[in-house]
């Protein structure tokens, strides 16, 4: 009775520390957990004394891990979550999905121009899980992603750290865009960076991977530059462009064929933006997650994280 007892009481431990490891938070935690502030320290308090180290760095409600925190929870948090899905993980087992959720972080130009088709063919197949898209710029989906705040990620990748796991599954070209009868619009040959320079950019926030890629070709090439105007999200960009207010480069799959703007290809200038499922290595996956990721990739699974 006392092992068993034990055994339970650990457990509610590990579950209180993955919480407040995700929420870096010690009242965010206990509002998850229906538990007091106070229960929350105590309960770690307790893990750092049976594990022998120190897990969490405080500073006021705020927390953070610290090495053997991180160590510990990447070793917990499949197992918590695993026994938190047990009764969706089971359902699925007996062939039945009938329910559950799903958390995906995706940037805008994914959820606009990339994402609609998969998700339309997974509601059709699954009409009772619900999908929450979490909206994100830069790194807050990486960060997400990290915390296990999310299932998954959908989007382009160019830096792939070791803690995660990359799987491109299309590919877009670079294209020029300008307004109709346009100056560039209208050269007979191949357009060059020398020809793009004398006008005025518009370009996504500087804090976007777009602008970075743009900055970085034409400093390489040694072309000068300048940027008209900052305007978030690609539709924007577009309208813009079709009203005359300068250029654009954008990726070719934010087209819809519906613009009145000449796409004009820059393969030979800018590499091809891949967009791919990004997952946290080592993550317990629940079965919607599992289903969803098949769908891009059947073998995904079968593959080491």
């Amino acid at each position: 009775m006392a092992m068993h007892y034990y055994k339970q009481t650990r457990y509610k431990l590990l579950r209180t520390f993955c919480v407040v490891a995700q929420k870096e938070n010690i009242t965010h935690a206990a509002d998850q957990l229906h538990i007091s502030q106070p229960t929350v320290s105590l309960q770690i308090q307790a893990l750092e004394r049976e594990m022998g180290e120190k897990l969490l760095e405080r500073r006021g409600p705020s927390v953070r891990l610290t090495p053997e925190g991180r160590i510990l929870y990447q070793l917990v948090q499949p197992i918590a979550a695993g026994i938190d899905s047990l009764k969706e993980t089971f359902a699925a087992s007996l062939g039945k999905m009938e329910q559950g959720e799903l958390d995906i972080a995706v940037g805008q130009s994914t959820a606009l121009y990339v994402l609609p088709k998969y998700l339309e063919r997974f509601c059709a197949a699954y009409p009772g899980i619900r999908i929450n898209l979490h909206n994100v710029e830069g790194q807050s989906g990486m960060k997400k992603l990290l915390e296990d705040q999310v299932d998954l990620a959908v989007g382009p990748l160019l830096q792939i750290p070791d803690t995660i796991v990359y799987k491109p599954f299309a590919s877009f070209g670079s294209i020029l865009i300008t307004p109709e009868h346009h100056p560039l619009a209208e050269l007979k040959r191949k357009i060059t960076l020398e020809d793009i320079g004398p006008y005025g950019l518009i370009l996504p926030p500087r804090n976007m991977s777009t602008w970075r890629m743009v900055d970085t070709v034409f400093r390489q090439n040694e072309v000068p530059y300048s940027v008209a105007m900052e305007a978030g999200g690609w539709e924007i960009v577009k309208k813009y462009v079709e009203m005359g207010l300068g250029v654009s480069i954008v990726t070719e799959v934010c087209l819809t064929g519906n613009e009145k703007i000449v796409a004009i290809p820059l393969h030979d200038y800018f590499p091809s933006r891949s967009y791919g499922l990004i997952v946290r290595r080592g993550k317990f996956f629940t079965p919607q997650a599992k289903r969803f990721i098949e769908m891009f990739d059947e073998n995904f699974f079968m593959e080491e994280l």
